[in-house]
């Protein structure tokens, strides 16, 4: 199968996941990949805000990462309707069983960069994120630890060096060969 740049992946169903630490260039990527792609977004933070709208912000660091949980399980069971996504999230073990039930073939961009400019990028982050994250309250290993680290080894993996700007045609590129590659 070919398929030209902004044209869809026809009569492939693929879901991309564009994973790696908080701070580390997810949503940065995420949503520009899925424009190239012609695939749907569906962002874990953007379930996370629509439902911190509906129901108000968490109280505690606790109640944030159980709404956190809550719309990573949202995401999925919209993916599982979907025939194709671009999936920005962190991906915990929690997640792996409802990843391999999605209706297609995955592929894994891991986003990485120095840890230092991952910690600079989430400090930076949060005073401007919507109320109920609680990003200056959370530990260094909450943030930096091996689910963010390691793939979840469902499918092909590209990893992308996010330090600085990403050649998004490129990554896009990538996805479409290891897609023509999996036929």
């Amino acid at each position: 199968m070919t398929a030209s740049p902004g044209r869809q992946l026809e009569s492939t169903s693929v879901f991309v996941l564009v994973a790696g630490p908080p701070g580390s260039g997810k949503s940065t990527l995420a949503a520009p990949l899925a424009s190239e792609l012609s695939l749907p977004l569906l962002a874990k933070d953007a379930m996370k805000d629509a439902l911190i709208e509906v129901l108000g912000a968490p109280a505690t660091v606790e109640d944030s990462r159980e709404l956190g949980r809550a719309s990573v399980m949202a995401m999925l069971t919209v993916a599982r309707t979907s025939p194709g996504a671009v999936l920005d999230s962190t991906f915990y073990p929690y997640t792996l069983p409802h990843l391999r039930a999605l209706p297609g073939q995955l592929i894994e961009i891991r986003c990485v960069c120095p840890r230092r400019v991952v910690e600079a990028r989430y400090r930076a982050r949060s005073g401007s994120r919507a109320r109920g994250y609680f990003d200056s309250e959370r530990p260094a290993e909450e943030l930096w630890n091996e689910h963010h680290l390691t793939p979840t080894g469902l499918g092909p993996l590209i990893e992308v060096d996010t330090t600085d700007q990403v050649d998004v045609a490129a990554v896009a590129a990538r996805v479409r060969s290891v897609i023509a590659e999996g036929r």
